[in-house]
């Protein structure tokens, strides 16, 4: 395997820390290691396996001696991503810049790797709520071709980033201690509360954190005749992990056994789906994983051709850092990774 020149841009960030992590966790063969970030982090010393790197600003000069760059997200894959890519450096992107461009490929490398054959130096990384829904619904749609989804999605604070995160832990402990929670990340206090919206409202009043989940399900399954329907996408207090409550409508029936078989073949997905026993997904099990977790799959009580399911994983690691370094070596195992 092609030991590579690589770059980490946003490397002091919560996704940066994580991909980090992975690139040593699964032995990704580098030569060189560019750790980049804004003008404020630069200057930044990481202790990485076994060697001190000091954080670089990140500027278009940066990308023309590395392979590849894993973008943690953030204005920088606006300000640098299309122009590191001119220079030959394969661009992974966690941000929302480029998903919806034509010319960018949307991957998950369970469900869509083919697509990495058309990449041009730049390939995005899908919202992390996308990823948790389609790589469970993956084998029910290559067995009877999933017709419609009605999804509610209950995030963690963690999709907020590291801002998000320390809020919650500052209003727990202000709450407990009756002190006033002053919102900050969110809109609202987030301890002992929900949020009933992420991101911006956009058409119908629609969030589109909501609308993302229709977006990119037709366009890593190129199928935009799928009927998406995001009921909600909600902020939760939890630290890690994001939930999704899942309907999903097959043209070829599926019993829950055969669903059960189906996902339990599958070596990224756990089914804990042991209603008798009280096992089932919960974010203290996804967390720091890189699995898909199944449980509670049952039949729909109106409709046939449909079950409904309640799925977990750990949307830092598999819904962002994992996901993107999976897509590197995938691009590395299909020869997809030239200068």
């Amino acid at each position: 395997m092609k030991e590579l020149r690589l770059g980490v841009v946003g490397a002091t960030g919560a996704v940066g820390t994580e991909l980090l992590k992975v690139i040593e966790e699964r032995k990704i063969p580098f030569t060189s290691l560019k750790l980049l970030a804004s003008e404020r982090s630069a200057g930044k010393q990481i202790e990485y396996m076994g060697r001190t790197y000091t954080v670089e600003e990140a500027t278009v000069d940066s990308f023309r001696d590395l392979d590849c760059a894993l973008f943690a997200g953030g204005p920088a894959s606006k300000a640098f991503g299309r122009e590191a890519a001119k220079l030959g450096c394969v661009v992974i992107d966690n941000s929302s810049t480029f998903r919806y461009d034509d010319d960018v490929p949307l991957v998950v490398p369970e469900v869509n790797a083919d697509a990495l054959k058309w990449h041009h130096n730049l390939i995005a990384n899908p919202n992390c709520s996308t990823i948790l829904l389609v790589t469970a619904l993956n084998p029910l749609h290559k067995y009877g071709r999933v017709k419609r989804v009605i999804v509610s999605t209950y995030q963690a604070c963690s999709g907020a980033g590291k801002r998000g995160m320390d809020e919650l832990i500052q209003q727990t402990g202000d709450v407990l201690a009756g002190r006033e929670a002053v919102p900050d990340a969110f809109k609202y206090q987030i301890a002992f509360n929900v949020i009933p919206q992420i991101d911006v409202w956009v058409d119908d009043d629609y969030t589109k954190e909501e609308m993302k989940l229709v977006w990119e399900t037709h366009k890593i399954f190129d199928d935009p005749t799928i009927g998406v329907s995001p009921v909600a996408a909600v902020r939760i207090p939890v630290i890690r992990s994001h939930c999704e409550a899942v309907y999903v409508e097959t043209e070829k029936p599926i019993s829950v056994e055969k669903a059960r078989e189906l996902l339990r073949a599958e070596d990224y997905i756990v089914l804990q789906d042991e209603p008798e026993n009280f096992l089932y997904p919960m974010p203290i099990t996804s967390t720091d994983t890189d699995f898909t977790y199944v449980g509670r799959i049952r039949p729909d009580t109106v409709n046939d051709h449909a079950l409904n399911m309640w799925i977990s994983f750990d949307q830092i690691r598999k819904g962002a850092a994992t996901n993107a370094v999976q897509i590197l070596e995938k691009l590395m195992e299909m020869d997809l990774l030239k200068k």
